[in-house]
């Protein structure tokens, strides 16, 4: 045995079977002896191969079980478990892949075996080397006559064993899939912490055999808190210091550098796995302490066809903390449904062909090289500095190349990720252009996420580089987000050093200007299926998800709004809305950011308005919901000079959340000759339909907009019909709520909306499970189901009414949200109103939790006739009637309420406990 390990780790004892446990069926386990014989995977001049003694196993293994089904495997699932786990770790694989059998889905065998020295296996007595553990897997299957298909499935260490015993049988494996797992260590960088301190000679014996700490320590890390039952489970078989040598071996047997005994065995899987051709599945939870997500990147840089999927929140005990058994057969069935790939289908593909009869169109930038020669402003910065800062088109143009030139020469190249901790203004527009200019992914997370919210998209999308402001470089430093820094300001050099900044933006600019005067050019144009941006949603329905497109879908979007307002060269266009801020150069149209926090869009006023229509004579103002909201409040204080500039406004355009009539019509009287509009969209397809304020009030005043939220004009917000090249159906809901049905543009039927067209997202990125489940049952390559619940009228109108995840299903049927607060907002005291669900699925209660007007000072049951009158409105059973001074809403738009949050927090109060403001509930 290594150093450091008690003489106990070398304690013998024979295989057993599991007692009964919690989730394992006792038909599953069974006890394999490996007769005693020679290596045969390499012969006896291979090092390591010798005599090897006969071993008995323990495994998990659903033969039997799809036997008494009557059905015969499509192939089978090799599981292997890591430290200090056992086969435990994958019942709920086994069970799942048995229930998709039973539905008559593909059924795939389940073996899950207890490694040599682990779980209920035999105690060897003796120190197993990752080179051994591969190959003792080789002779189990050998023994199981394991010939294919299979499809090996692992996790920590037991990951780099399965896919070790994967390279050495090429003729056999069908897939791979692992769960937080590494077969590389990096020179550069050491080994985890926790493991740097159970590898310490002190802590060793101590920490992994003597006492059960490293199991206990892995139990703790799982999120959620394994219940008592599940860790009991886990620690069965580790049951006194005899049982648990084979942890201790484990860590001992974890190559710290090059000279370890198993750092050759290591290197060879390594360099094996980028070999492989075969489908393969990545599956990860970035809140694991061991694995850090530089495996992660180490996996997907030798995997790069495989599919990956960020369990946001999940940690190391992967299979405990998400649903990795409903990822493991849904990928199964799209990629091996019968045990080999789909029609032959290429691995390295990826998931969404591009559309070959679309055309490529002109690149982002193409306007801007238009202007490179016109010294009129293409943007204005209402809050730099010193007062209002204008940038010509030529000054933007000349530095958007010399950024680029400058970029390239400090090395950033073709798909690095430059993550953009900007606010929306001169450098981030120069930058951004830089960087797609190059082939370079920008990747842009709006600061109104919240530092939390933002750690986890910049963290999650690994950027290569980090171009921010003081606030974001700071933020970076302190919390550990990856990649190299260049600041957009000058620092001092100490805190250069203590932000770790490399470079400014400026000297970046230099750097260029003189590359570009001495002949160098900028690089090769990146193709139009390349990937361009990483956009992060506004986590307003959960973690924020990184939204991929390519440089032929920013194109389309761009067109798509040009298009369908008509904005081009000569447009003034107030970009109250970082996107379209970011679009103004693309469009052609000069763009001016007003004063505001861009982290708050209700401090948008309606002076900050009117001064930002002045600086560049615009004609189009494109605000948020909230924005719209104060500017309309702070109308007072317009002089009459600022009601003339507003005058000459003839678009304005509000979008991000439901819009109201009575909002858009106080809009239009401080724009009189403005046309209203209300666009709908997401950041996955930032323009699908589009409406009018006459439009909204045609429809209100019809009755085609029956749905599930009740008749009549108050079943939902009505936003339009589709913009060019925008299809969109509808998904009927069925009594669970669930989007059940196939996408149709039958009128009046209520479901998720499915809407497709060509600047539709790519994907999203890692998060292949997500994507996968928003194309379901769609037929267009370009096809999103948003997770908007609404439906279509006779007119072909879409109309919303609500978040698929906050539809009420009630004994009377299904609720949706939009109707029935619409109806409570016209009652006398209420300003904003959300609806919230109580109870189990199924049998759900209505919660109106309302604003009142004035606003209340805490929150509490509204007073009888308040509650009365809300009750009467609604149109649908109210169970109770809270009121709060400020509804919770989300973070980017400030409109958009948190009804998840509410329904939370209601059932909380209702249920006696403590009433608080919902805006402290967590969300």
């Amino acid at each position: 045995m290594r150093s450091g390990l008690p003489r106990v780790a070398a304690a013998a004892a024979p295989a057993t079977l599991p007692p009964p446990l919690p989730g394992l069926d006792p038909a599953w386990s069974r006890l394999v002896t490996v007769p005693c014989g020679f290596d045969r995977r390499g012969g006896a001049d291979r090092p390591g191969g010798s005599d090897r003694p006969a071993r008995t196993w323990h495994l998990l293994d659903t033969a039997g079980s799809l036997d008494a089904l009557g059905v015969s495997p499509v192939g089978t699932v090799l599981c292997v478990h890591g430290n200090p786990t056992w086969s435990y770790l994958w019942r709920s694989v086994a069970a799942r892949t048995l229930e998709v059998a039973r539905a008559g889905g593909p059924a795939w065998r389940v073996v899950a075996v207890d490694q040599l020295d682990m779980g209920f296996s035999e105690r060897t007595g003796t120190l197993h080397r990752l080179a051994d553990r591969v190959r003792d897997l080789g002779a189990l299957t050998d023994t199981l006559g394991l010939t294919g298909p299979v499809v090996t499935l692992g996790h920590d260490w037991g990951g780099v064993v399965s896919l070790g015993w994967a390279v050495d049988h090429p003729g056999t494996v069908v897939g791979v899939m692992t769960c937080n797992t590494a077969v590389h260590q990096p020179d550069d960088a050491p080994i985890p912490a926790p493991l740097r301190l159970a590898l310490r000679p002190q802590v060793l014996g101590r920490g992994t055999v003597l006492t059960p700490a490293f199991l206990e320590t892995t139990l703790a890390i799982a999120h959620p808190r394994l219940d008592r039952a599940t860790a009991d489970a886990y620690r069965a078989p580790y049951r006194g210091a005899a049982r648990r040598g084979g942890i201790g071996g484990f860590v001992a047997d974890i190559p710290v550098d090059a000279s370890h005994p198993s750092a050759a065995e290591l290197d060879r899987i390594a360099a094996g796995v980028a070999a492989l051709s075969v489908p393969a599945l990545v599956l990860w939870g970035p809140r694991d302490p061991v694995f850090l997500e530089r495996y992660l990147d180490d996996l997907t840089a030798r995997l790069p066809h495989a599919d990956v999927h960020r369990f946001e929140g999940a940690g190391h005990l992967l299979p405990d903390d998400a649903d990795v058994a409903g990822a493991v057969t849904d990928w199964l069935g799209d990629h091996l449904p019968d045990g080999g790939p789909r029609d032959g289908a290429d691995p390295g593909l990826p998931s969404v062909p591009a559309d070959p009869a679309a055309e490529a169109g002109r690149p982002l930038w193409a306007a801007l090289d238009d202007q490179r020669a016109s010294d009129g402003p293409a943007l204005v910065e209402m809050a730099a500095p010193g007062g209002p800062r204008t940038v010509s088109w030529r000054l933007l143009a000349r530095r958007v190349d010399e950024i680029a030139v400058g970029l390239v020469d400090l090395g950033v190249r073709h798909g690095d990720r430059v993550s953009l901790l900007v606010t929306p203004g001169a450098d981030l527009t120069a930058v951004l252009y830089a960087c797609v200019r190059i082939g370079a992914v920008v990747v842009v997370a709006d600061a109104g996420l919240g530092l939390r919210g933002l750690t986890r998209a910049v963290r999650g999308a690994r950027p290569d580089w980090i171009v921010g402001a003081l606030p974001g470089l700071a933020a970076s430093r302190a919390l550990g987000w990856p990649g190299r820094r260049i600041a957009t300001l000058a620092l001092p050099a100490p805190a250069r050093r203590a932000l770790r900044v490399e470079h400014s933006l400026a000297e970046v600019a230099r750097r260029g200007a003189r590359l570009l005067a001495s002949g160098r050019a900028l690089p090769a144009e990146p193709s139009a299926d390349d990937r361009a941006a990483v956009l992060f949603t506004s986590g307003s329905t959960g973690p924020a998800k990184g939204v991929v497109y390519t440089h032929r879908q920013l194109g389309a979007v761009r067109d798509v709004l040009a298009a369908q307002y008509d904005v081009g060269v000569g447009t003034g266009l107030v970009a109250g809305f970082a996107p379209f801020a970011l679009l103004g150069p693309a469009l052609g149209a000069r763009s001016v950011a007003p004063d505001m926090d861009v982290t708050a869009p209700r401090t948008l006023t309606a002076r900050a308005v009117a001064d930002a229509v002045a600086a560049v004579d615009a004609t189009v103002v494109f605000l948020s919901p909230a924005a719209l909201a104060n500017v309309v409040a702070t109308a007072g204080a317009l002089t009459d000079a600022d009601r003339t500039v507003l005058a000459g406004v003839r678009l304005f355009l509000s979008a991000g959340a439901p819009v109201s009539a009575a909002l858009l019509e106080a809009a239009a009287r401080l724009m009189p000759n403005a046309s209203a509009h209300t666009p709908y969209g997401m950041t996955e397809g930032l323009l699908m339909t589009d409406v009018d304020l006459d439009g909204v009030r045609g429809a209100a005043a019809g009755s085609g907009s029956g749905g599930a939220g009740g008749s009549g004009a108050a079943s939902g917000i009505c936003v339009g019909v589709p913009a060019p090249g925008v299809r969109v159906r509808v998904a009927p809901l069925d009594e669970h709520g669930a989007p059940t049905g196939a996408p149709t543009d039958e009128p009046g039927v209520t479901g998720e909306v499915v809407v497709a067209a060509p600047h539709v997202r790519d994907r999203y990125d890692r998060l292949w499970r997500t994507d996968r489940v928003s194309r379901d049952g769609v037929d267009d390559p370009r096809g999103h189901r948003t997770g908007d619940v609404g439906h279509l009228d006779a007119e072909g109108r879409l109309w919303i009414e609500g978040r698929l995840q906050h539809v009420v299903t009630t004994p009377a049927g299904v609720v949706t949200p939009v109707g029935p607060e619409q109806r409570i907002e016209g009652v006398d005291g209420v300003g904003r109103a959300g609806i919230a669900g109580i109870g189990p699925a199924g049998t759900q209660q209505v919660v109106a939790v309302v604003e009142t007007v004035p606003p209340v000072r805490r929150p509490g049951p509204a007073s009888a006739d308040l509650s009365a009158a809300v009750r009467a409105a609604a149109g649908v059973p109210v169970a109770a009637v809270l009121v709060v001074p400020v509804l919770p809403t989300d973070v980017r738009h400030n409109s958009k309420v948190d009804r998840a949050r509410l329904s939370r927090w209601a059932t909380g109060v209702l249920g006696g406990g403590r009433v608080r403001d919902p805006r402290r509930t967590r969300s």
